[in-house]
């Protein structure tokens, strides 16, 4: 699975997340590693750094939000082919800078 230059929005979140429909993430992939950035709704600007192994990734984030707080954690996202081709991302994600955890889903664009 190559995610090198691929774009997802955020179709459904967590009542805990931070991310929203208007939140665009843009991925890099260079063999396993993975570099991304994301901003939109609460968030002004977001990293990530992971690998992808078969069709799992894990990563760690960090983001800046609107109000100014400066967040992170770790996620587990599932990929999965939908059938007309794009790529879905079921995240698990779990706070390290707050309590929380929760699940997101992010679909190709």
């Amino acid at each position: 699975m190559n995610l090198d230059h691929t774009q997802f929005r955020v179709s459904s979140t967590a009542e805990n997340g931070v991310v929203s429909s208007e939140t665009r993430l843009a991925l890099e992939q260079r063999g396993s590693r993975i570099l991304g950035r994301y901003s939109g709704g609460s968030i002004l600007r977001g990293y990530l750094v992971g690998t992808l192994t078969g069709s799992v990734l894990q990563f760690r984030f960090t983001q800046r939000e609107v109000a100014g707080q400066i967040h992170g954690g770790r996620s587990v996202c599932e990929l999965e082919r939908l059938g007309d081709g794009r790529l879905r991302l079921h995240e698990r994600f779990t706070w390290t800078t707050r309590v929380g955890s929760g699940t997101n889903t992010f679909d190709e664009l």
